[in-house]
């Protein structure tokens, strides 16, 4: 699948803890805040867990089953929202932590959204494109009434893209009544713009990865110019992270993907690197303008600004130690654990946090639905525009709040999340 919007699978040391993580987080915040013990309860478990196993038939004739899932957490502040994943690592207690981190960046973004995630435990690189199809397909049809446009809203995520959210938008609206079709077009966002998608949706999360990079140089009255970074994962993501961290004068030093690990004190060029990967079956490796380096050594790389923008628990105990960069920028949705992230705390290693560095996707995701719901069409100046509006005043809040009650930004983060939230169960009630 052509330039995936999470190409940048590494080898993920393991999903297990991925759950212990986000209610380790979770429970810091909610006892900073001092959070009413009866919505605690709520938050700290799920809405819904959909497990569905379908069967398709392959190019050989051959049928094989499918396991697929969509866990939705909680739905306070609007609808489900959150990616769906094509990997091997996924599986229900993976889906759980990613869709709490959904609700947290949804709410903590001011989305009219809650939080979801799914996806289907396979490895797409041995399926055919028709196959993935076909496959696509028959999960939707799976899910059924489980996902809607005013219910749950999936979106791409590590190796789907807008390919795969116009198959499931096409699937759902065929199996809608013919009156009914054109108004369930914004049951996914993140579609090819052709079918409905926005314009600058494809480089939003990049973007938005680029920005609070920035606005924290900014913050630390300095600027990008001249500024080092370590990349790991160059999909989508990650390329159009590098891409406008390169434009703004930072160099790009080393690159870790799924097949290996690059190096270049001197500067990696970003279009460059895009253009051989995408003649060389995705892979960084064999790059001409950079030596291969082993993959444990690439945390211990010389730089400023370290972007984790692959898949969950990069970044433990055993190498944020060797970690050199003064910022961690977490483009992927839970990189750091938490052993991983105490150590670069008592380094003085500040975090971007997942919730809000990559949270651009979700902003974007958000203008998408708005946009096929009051049937608008928006120009991509007009786009990034937003983006820029939002992630400006997101940054602001959390480092601000981090600043003035001497926290992390990840708990300053949550604690404004999680806040949210809580004040929308107060002012309703909880029924009965």
């Amino acid at each position: 699948m052509a330039l995936t919007a999470e190409k940048e699978v590494v080898k993920e040391q393991t999903v297990c803890g991925m759950m212990d993580n986000v209610m380790q987080q979770f429970n810091k915040a909610a006892e900073q805040i001092d959070l009413n013990p009866n919505i605690k309860k709520i938050l700290s478990i799920t809405n819904n867990e959909i497990v569905v196993n379908f069967p398709v038939k392959m190019d050989n004739g051959e049928v094989e089953v499918f396991r697929g899932y969509r866990v939705q957490h909680n739905n306070a502040l609007g609808p489900y929202k959150g990616g769906l994943r094509y990997h091997p690592t996924v599986d229900i207690d993976a889906a759980r932590a990613l869709a709490m981190w959904m609700t947290w960046k949804t709410s903590l973004a001011g989305l009219p959204y809650g939080g979801g995630k799914g996806g289907i435990q396979l490895d797409p690189i041995k399926y055919s494109k028709a196959e993935l199809e076909r496959i696509t397909r028959r999960f939707t049809f799976a899910l059924a009434d489980n996902i809607g446009p005013e219910h749950d809203i999936p979106a791409p995520d590590v190796n789907t893209n807008s390919q795969t959210m116009a198959w499931i938008a096409d699937t759902y609206m065929s199996t809608r009544p013919p009156a009914e079709r054109s108004a369930n077009q914004h049951v996914v966002t993140g579609k090819p713009s052709g079918s409905g998608g926005l314009q600058g949706r494809d480089r939003a999360t990049g973007y938005g990865v680029y920005l609070t990079i920035k606005f924290w140089t900014e913050k630390k009255n300095t600027s990008l110019s001249g500024k080092k970074f370590v990349l790991q994962g160059f999909g989508n993501v990650g390329y159009w992270a590098a891409h406008f961290l390169e434009n703004d004068g930072a160099i790009l030093v080393a690159v870790q993907d799924a097949y290996g690990s690059i190096e270049n004190q001197n500067g990696i060029a970003v279009e460059s690197l895009f253009n051989y990967t995408h003649a060389n079956k995705g892979s960084i490796v064999g790059f001409p303008d950079a030596k291969a380096m082993q993959d444990k050594a690439f945390f211990a790389t010389d730089c400023d600004i370290c972007i984790p923008a692959a898949l969950g628990n990069q970044i433990t105990k055993d190498n944020a130690s060797q970690i050199k960069a003064s910022v961690i920028a977490e483009g992927a949705n839970g990189p750091t654990n938490a052993e991983g992230e105490k150590v670069l705390l008592d380094k003085g290693i500040a975090i971007i946090p997942d919730i809000l560095c990559n949270s651009g996707g979700v902003i974007g995701s958000y203008y998408e639905w708005l946009q096929n719901r009051n049937g608008e069409l928006w120009q991509l100046d007009e786009v990034m525009a937003k983006l820029d509006k939002k992630l400006k005043e997101s940054f602001n809040k959390v480092y601000e709040y981090s600043e003035r009650h001497a926290l992390d930004m990840r708990t300053a983060a949550y604690c404004i999340a999680i806040a949210r939230i809580e004040k929308a169960y107060t002012e309703r009630g909880i029924f009965p």
